[in-house]
């Protein structure tokens, strides 16, 4: 089934790969609002707010590299997404157990983190939903071979 000339898996991927981007991009913002005051201090960055920023690049790096198409194919492609997914999640639970019941009294910092905590939360769904579907994706165009020779395809 085609849609445009492409076919309808590449376009839903693509939408879901677009959102993971622009969800990393977002992360890597409002983290590195507090590393660049942080630096314009002459204080040491936070090793938490680091951790965020390489989550939120390697994300990036990878949605754009997904979009190549038939890179989907290979078994390493839902491997790789289960360990954003679980970078992802060690990342919602350093700054949700910082952040989730602190009381913002209007202050905006601690509100902006209070915000970033559940776009962390939306990017482990995201890959999560990306692993079960590129497992999916990989699991139904493996190379089959037949049980007794092992030559013919399948």
């Amino acid at each position: 089934m085609a849609l445009l000339g492409m076919a309808v898996s590449y376009v839903a991927f693509s939408v879901l790969h677009f959102f993971q981007l622009v969800l990393a991009v977002t992360v890597c913002g409002l983290y590195g609002v507090d590393l660049h005051r942080a630096s314009s201090a002459g204080k040491r960055h936070d090793g938490k707010w680091v951790y965020a920023e390489v989550v939120g690049g390697l994300s990036a790096v990878t949605a754009i590299l997904y979009f190549i198409p038939f890179i989907l194919r290979y078994a390493v492609v839902w491997v790789w997404n289960v360990v954003l997914f679980a970078l992802w999640i060690a990342l919602f639970a350093v700054f949700g157990s910082m952040y989730i019941k602190e009381n913002a009294e209007g202050d905006g910092a601690i509100q902006r983190m209070k915000n970033a905590v559940w776009v962390d939360l939306a990017n482990a769904l995201l890959w999560l939903i990306a692993a079960v579907a590129s497992f999916a994706y990989w699991w139904r165009h493996r190379e089959r071979h037949t049980r007794f020779t092992g030559r013919a395809k399948i």
